[in-house]
């Protein structure tokens, strides 16, 4: 196969950014990664990716999905337990050959398996703070994802998203008279970027039309502001993603578009094929 067809895969790019990251992490800014829980997501995901490639009878493996799904992972989830860390590789990429509508999995796996493993142990949580509130670090972070984004070409999730959450959390500071740079100190979160660049903006799990992505990142945006500050409860975004991943076939009704895929290069002809029929698209 052609290695310059091969490396316009969107994927290659995330990865190279999301390794970036890792890596400053560990080496720069003391993130609390544990070396063996990353290598146990590592192994668990592809571990799973393997096998669902061949019960689904799927003609290759594919390991590019699965690592960013453990990278992501590597980045937001925190346990005291390697067995936790393999459970959420194996929880995530389990998912996508398990849980599908219309040839698309529902749940982006990285969120599936955190909320998940937060929900049902006491050995799993997200480390919020664990990036600082440097100005400079989040938006060299935010610049990084963004263009991954435009590889991808769905930059709309994301740029509604953290546009509609900004515009709520500037709105609630104004009503409660406190000072913008509170606001402005709560988007400087880099697990808030990470959600925003990486998870929501997943194009396997985001509705296929403009619209409906902007529609869906808005939703999702409420209901993050709803659970952050209505009722007092940690990890908004993640939770409000879980929790409207369910009605992306509804907005994909409602708005109609071309199915994503990320290996676009699996087919001599790609245009002439449904997306969801092409095998590998998982």
């Amino acid at each position: 196969m052609d290695i310059r067809a091969r490396l316009q895969d969107p994927r290659y790019y995330q990865i190279a950014v999301l390794g970036t990251l890792v890596a400053y992490g560990v080496l720069a800014l003391d993130f609390g990664i544990h070396l063996g829980n990353a290598i146990m997501i590592v192994a668990a995901a592809l571990l799973a990716q393997f096998t669902g490639t061949k019960a689904a009878g799927l003609p290759r493996f594919d390991p590019l999905s699965p690592l960013i799904t453990s990278l992501s992972l590597t980045l937001l989830l925190r346990t005291d337990l390697a067995a936790v860390a393999a459970l959420a590789g194996l929880i995530a990429i389990s998912s996508k050959f398990l849980i599908r509508v219309r040839g698309k999995h529902v749940f982006n796996p990285a969120n599936l398996a955190i909320v998940t493993l937060m929900l049902s142990s006491d050995h799993a949580w997200v480390s919020s703070g664990q990036w600082g509130g440097a100005a400079i670090g989040a938006f060299a972070l935010a610049c990084l994802g963004f263009i991954v984004l435009t590889r991808a070409k769905r930059a709309e999730t994301t740029i509604g998203f953290l546009g509609f959450y900004a515009l709520l959390l500037f709105g609630r500071a104004l009503w409660l008279g406190d000072p913008l740079a509170i606001p402005m100190h709560q988007l400087q979160n880099g697990a808030l970027l990470v959600f925003a660049f990486f998870m929501i903006s997943d194009p396997k799990t985001t509705p296929d039309s403009a619209v409906g992505r902007v529609v869906y990142s808005m939703l999702v945006a409420s209901l993050a502001f709803a659970i952050q500050f209505v009722l007092y409860r940690p990890h908004g975004p993640i939770l409000a993603l879980i929790a409207t991943a369910p009605l992306v076939p509804v907005i994909d009704y409602l708005f109609q578009g071309t199915i994503y895929r990320w290996s676009r290069y699996v087919s001599d002809s790609p245009a002439s094929r449904p997306a969801h029929r092409v095998k590998g698209a998982y």
